[in-house]
């Protein structure tokens, strides 16, 4: 990645650059999409010389690079129940130290970057945020914005939800993939967060698909302020995958139940094929007791993966959900190895018209058997994929240098509405008014960027 832009270079010496960044997410750790996202933002602001905090819930395992500020917080899952689900729907704590900061180092030129807040920070920190809102930059990596289990999924039935969210029908409806109670708190959670911030005052909502739009839509959350920046994405590789000569399929994300790793290891049984688990999670230790046969490897960094992938045929993206981007599919896909992908992520309509890979149903155990039989056994197949994810994966995706350069412009332009709003008589109003009319998106480019 290129790192030798100076910062009047990226931001073209506008006086609406940023003087600094806060990065709020919920942990620090490169474990997931969202949170590499997080990260990702902090290290290219600052090779370009743009302050960034790093506001984050949980303690770092490892000292970080710059400022960071931790709420020393607990995630949700951990402790006494009670006490989490009261702490997951308002953290005291992380809103009064994100108050404290706002108070204490808050400039004009500041922009506040949220990327996760359900797991540690809650609701609470947009109560916070609410007095600097012109200038909030929120990252939708997922749908808990506008839905209580984050996915437009009825995880009960297997299908996608098209409900109202919070609307009569929506509370009735037991979707929650635990049990109805912690539906009922997870509405109580989303309700919450619209209390605590109008979303339409804040300065932008960014999402990583186009196709997220319409979905959050359903709950209200639409508007001019609403962009699309696709996620930056870097081949494992340099050098394309011979997947058409190698026999294992590769998973790597959480090994949770919304991720489809335990439906994965059934149909790799059922298909009699290998598997090999990158990652760690809640269904770790039940998926190597149950499937003793498939590796299970851990976290691994990217240069381990890079080696592991080499004699990969395949990545399976099998998650039960709307899966709003995912990362490593493209990574996958643009270093030669085709994708089995799940029909409801919303890359899956892209990657069949490019012939990168094929779509299944994993909640459809025959089907799912079937397509892994079938990128197991056509060799003819695998090749053509894996040279089109090659030639033709990167139109799916910017590079981070452009993805960096299309974010930099993004807080160009939420600074430049700021400060018009601040000088413009009753600018807020005028601002909400225009928000009500439903003004057109400005132009998207498919590849990731975006308009100012």
């Amino acid at each position: 990645m290129e790192t030798s832009l100076e910062a009047d270079e990226l931001f073209g010496g506008h006086p609406t650059t940023p003087g600094h960044v806060v990065i709020i997410n919920d942990i620090a750790e490169m474990k997931g999409g969202a949170t590499a996202i997080a990260l990702l933002t902090a290290k290219v602001l600052r090779e370009r010389g743009i302050g960034a905090t790093y506001f984050t819930g949980l303690d770092p395992a490892a000292p970080m690079e710059g400022e960071t500020v931790s709420t020393g917080s607990r995630h949700i899952l951990d402790g006494a129940r009670p006490a989490s689900m009261l702490r997951g729907l308002h953290n005291g704590r992380a809103r009064l130290m994100l108050a404290q900061w706002i108070a204490e180092n808050d400039t004009p030129e500041t922009i506040y970057h949220v990327h996760g807040w359900s797991k540690v920070l809650s609701p609470s920190i947009f109560g916070s945020l609410a007095p600097v809102s012109s200038r909030l930059v929120i990252h939708a990596h997922d749908f808990f914005l506008s839905c209580p289990n984050g996915g437009y999924f009825n995880f009960r039935r297997g299908h996608p939800c098209e409900l109202r969210p919070l609307g009569a029908a929506c509370l009735s409806t037991n979707c929650d993939r635990r049990h109805f109670s912690h539906k009922l708190w997870r509405s109580a959670r989303l309700a919450a967060l619209r209390r605590s911030l109008d979303l339409s005052a804040a300065g932008s909502i960014l999402v990583v698909h186009d196709e997220m739009i319409p979905l959050l839509a359903r709950q209200g959350v639409a508007g001019p302020n609403i962009r699309v920046l696709r996620n930056p994405i870097e081949p494992w590789t340099d050098t394309r995958v011979s997947a058409e000569s190698n026999r294992q399929i590769l998973f790597v994300g959480r090994l949770s139940e919304e991720k489809g790793c335990l439906l994965l290891a059934k149909a790799a049984r059922a298909a009699n094929v290998p598997v090999r688990f990158i990652g760690d999670g809640p269904l770790a230790s039940r998926l190597a007791e149950t499937y003793p046969e498939f590796a299970i490897l851990g976290w691994r960094d990217r240069s381990e993966i890079a080696h592991l992938c080499r004699d990969a045929r395949a990545l399976v993206l099998p998650s039960q959900w709307r899966e709003t981007f995912g990362i490593v599919a493209l990574e996958a896909v643009m270093s030669g190895l085709p994708i089995l992908i799940a029909k409801y992520a919303l890359l899956a309509n892209e990657i069949v018209a490019k012939g990168l890979g094929l779509t299944c149903d994993p909640l459809d155990q025959a089907g799912f058997t079937n397509a892994l039989r079938q990128i197991s056994d056509d060799d003819t197949m695998v090749a053509r994929m894996s040279r089109a994810g090659v030639s033709e994966g990167r139109s799916l995706a910017p590079t981070v240098d452009a993805w960096a350069q299309s974010l930099a412009a993004h807080y160009q332009g939420v600074l430049r509405r700021s400060s018009a709003s601040r000088h413009r008589p009753h600018g807020t109003l005028a601002a909400r008014r225009a928000a009500s009319l439903g003004q057109p998106l400005e132009p998207v480019d498919r590849k990731g960027g975006l308009g100012a």
